[in-house]
């Protein structure tokens, strides 16, 4: 049951998903530096600016709910996760950025008791926005990159999944982080086609209906992943491990790593 305080969570997640969003592309119209972390990944001026906002912002809103962050801004605690908090990507896809294909995501989830009940994704270079606040409550939003503001309610498209045909199955697949393990995945179950795509967005894809399934058997943060879940789920889908158990959240003593996972439009064609 989603609680009033995430019904009315969602809006503000939404707008500083878009002031994010605005950073974000402020430096994307720049001859902007990467950086290349300790983890071999990169990072731009773009993600830290980004994280700042939301930091400030949910402070702001929820001050008594701990974040989790994967930038510098918010460092990754020891030891178990709390019950309640904010899982956040401030730049979900820096490789596409790097590359300006468009295809980054602002991600900023909540979490209870390792699932992922509400959460923003915006895209903002494509400008596409998907909400979620709880089951059955899924939404794609008008994402005006130049401003803030959240539309009235009435201008939001609800998002619900259907069961595909199992004989023209849709795939999404990372454009970053295909691999072996994918490709053997996808030619058991027969897909149809195979839609390349990066970042969270790929979540979000099922959730509207423009794909079936999306594997990921190579490694990924609780961070990539929280709010695209939490818009898939509410919208009808299913995200399971290769044990074909639900995809949790909270595993601070694995450092927030999720393991392989299979993402489904619809919970009535899922398996592993």
């Amino acid at each position: 049951m989603t609680s009033t305080f995430d019904r009315d969570l969602a809006p503000a997640l939404a707008a500083m998903a878009r002031k994010a969003g605005r950073v974000i592309l402020d430096v994307y119209e720049t001859d902007f530096t990467v950086t290349i972390k300790a983890n071999q990944t990169p990072v731009t001026e773009a993600d830290a600016r980004a994280e700042e906002v939301i930091l400030a912002d949910l402070h702001r809103i929820a001050p008594s709910i701990p974040v989790i962050s994967e930038e510098a801004g918010g460092p990754v605690p020891p030891g178990p996760a709390p019950e309640r908090f904010f899982l956040v990507d401030p730049l979900d896809g820096t490789r596409e950025f790097i590359e300006r294909n468009g295809e980054f995501t602002v991600n900023i989830a909540l979490i209870e008791a390792g699932r992922p009940v509400a959460g923003v994704v915006l895209a903002p270079a494509i400008k596409r926005m998907f909400l979620a606040c709880g089951e059955g409550h899924a939404f794609e939003l008008p994402a005006r990159a130049e401003t803030s503001d959240v539309p009235e309610r009435g201008a939001w498209r609800a998002i619900a999944t259907r069961a595909p045909r199992p004989d023209a199955l849709r795939a999404v697949a990372s454009r970053s982080h295909r691999n072996a393990q994918t490709d053997a995945f996808l030619a058991r179950i027969g897909a149809h086609s195979i839609v390349i795509a990066g970042s969270s967005l790929k979540f979000c894809l099922l959730a509207c209906g423009e794909a079936d399934v999306y594997p990921r058997h190579g490694r990924t943060m609780e961070w990539d992943t929280a709010a695209g879940q939490a818009v898939l789920e509410a919208a009808g889908g299913v995200v399971l491990t290769l044990g074909g158990e639900a995809l949790r959240y909270g595993k601070g003593e694995e450092g927030y790593v999720n393991p392989p996972f299979i993402a489904w439009r619809h919970r009535d064609i899922a398996t592993v």
